[in-house]
């Protein structure tokens, strides 16, 4: 029987999200018939890998040091195959701007953005209003602002001594518009899904509240539209080196006479409850969870 370390928690901003995806992921893999043990990634994750013996870790951590190339070297060095994205992926699909630079130069539409220390993007606009500032390497929109027309200054806790997130911020230009994901799997993207949130914007809370967010699949966008949303999220999976499953966010500005279809991001590390985003994609191409996370532990390897 195959033995599957679950990797979760950890001790980034998203602990929380990531104990949530891999007790799912956990239980889902029982019921798949795998041995599992579950293991939460403190400082001494090497000793409990090594106590543990796995055959394969499934990757279930969030945010950084679980989804920003840390984990994942040292899965290489310990030579235990591994779900999701290898090191070179990991690291800068979760530098947004690092990001958004190998984006540009494929000719994948990203908006203009600057990066900054907090203390400078928070004392004075960087950019004309609207824009947004956000943590150049978290996720699950942790520490973003929406920065409005007519908003006097921005944030005054981005100079807080009590800040406990990256001291770099993107700034970057605002979209209007739709809130579109899609998930790619393997190499081929599976849908597209158009995210309609209950708050202000796609914050922390609409992405995990029960209620906090409405997800429509598929998207209530013209058939060309999607298609362009797809092959752009496969085109940013290949060129980023990405494994596995990942997820690529955009906005689509239908408000005007010139619309933009916008990538936001790539996230290498998805959220992985039943009510995700990328579980509902697969489930809609006819992928059960349990089937998902099987396809994903079959699919893991060292050097990716």
């Amino acid at each position: 029987m195959t033995k599957v370390a679950v990797l979760l928690g950890g001790f980034s901003a998203e602990r929380d999200v990531s104990l949530v995806s891999g007790r799912d992921c956990a239980k889902a893999l029982r019921e798949e018939g795998f041995e599992v043990v579950e293991i939460d990634a403190r400082e001494d994750v090497a000793q409990q890998l090594k106590a543990a013996k796995p055959d394969v870790v499934f990757n279930a951590l969030h945010g950084r040091w679980g989804e920003d190339g840390c984990i994942q070297g040292l899965l290489e060095l310990m030579r235990i195959p591994y779900t999701h994205s290898g090191v070179l992926a990991s690291a800068l699909a979760m530098h947004k701007q690092r990001a958004k630079d190998v984006f540009a130069a494929a000719g994948i539409p990203v908006v203009n953005s600057v990066v900054a220390d907090r203390r400078e993007a928070g004392s004075r606009h960087l950019m004309e209003p609207p824009y947004v500032i956000k943590p150049v390497n978290e996720g699950s929109s942790v520490g973003v602002y929406i920065i409005r027309k007519g908003d006097n200054r921005p944030p005054a806790e981005l100079g807080s001594d009590t800040w406990q997130l990256s001291d770099l911020m993107m700034v970057e230009e605002y979209v209007p518009g739709r809130e579109l994901t899609v998930a790619v799997m393997g190499n081929k993207a599976l849908a597209v899904t158009e995210i309609v949130p209950k708050t202000a914007f796609y914050d922390y809370e609409a992405k995990y509240a029960s209620g906090g967010s409405e997800h429509v699949i598929p998207a209530r966008i013209a058939p060309a539209i999607a298609e362009k949303a797809m092959r752009i999220a496969e085109k940013a999976h290949e060129i980023l080196g990405c494994r596995g499953v990942s997820r690529a966010d955009f906005r689509y500005d239908d408000s005007g006479t010139n619309h933009r279809l916008i990538l936001l991001e790539v996230n290498t590390q998805p959220g992985m409850t039943p009510t995700s985003l990328v579980p509902e994609q697969a489930a809609f191409c006819g992928y059960g969870f349990g089937a998902l996370v099987r396809w994903m532990v079959e699919d893991a390897s060292c050097d990716r």
